[in-house]
């Protein structure tokens, strides 16, 4: 019997992990845009959420590309 719905491939998990990464990032953006001048205690709590939610998507991206064979020894420059 034929799989309807067959495995995502490497290739797709990075894909679906940089979009997902990119939504974090456009909504710190977007919460950036309407912070107001002087950001109260729940501004602040906002925001740790909204970069908590970044760094777990940047580090899923990470280990998707890692899994893709897209390994980068280090971009610091020597």
């Amino acid at each position: 019997m034929t799989d309807l719905y067959p495995a995502a491939d490497d290739r797709e998990l990075l894909r679906r992990a940089a979009a997902a990464h990119t939504a974090a990032v456009r909504e710190s953006e977007a919460f950036l845009r309407r912070l107001p001048e002087v950001p109260d205690p729940a501004d602040l709590a906002e925001y740790a959420n909204l970069l908590t939610r970044e760094e777990q998507t940047r580090s899923d991206r990470q280990a998707a590309a890692d899994a893709a064979g897209l390994a980068i020894a280090s971009l610091e420059a020597e």
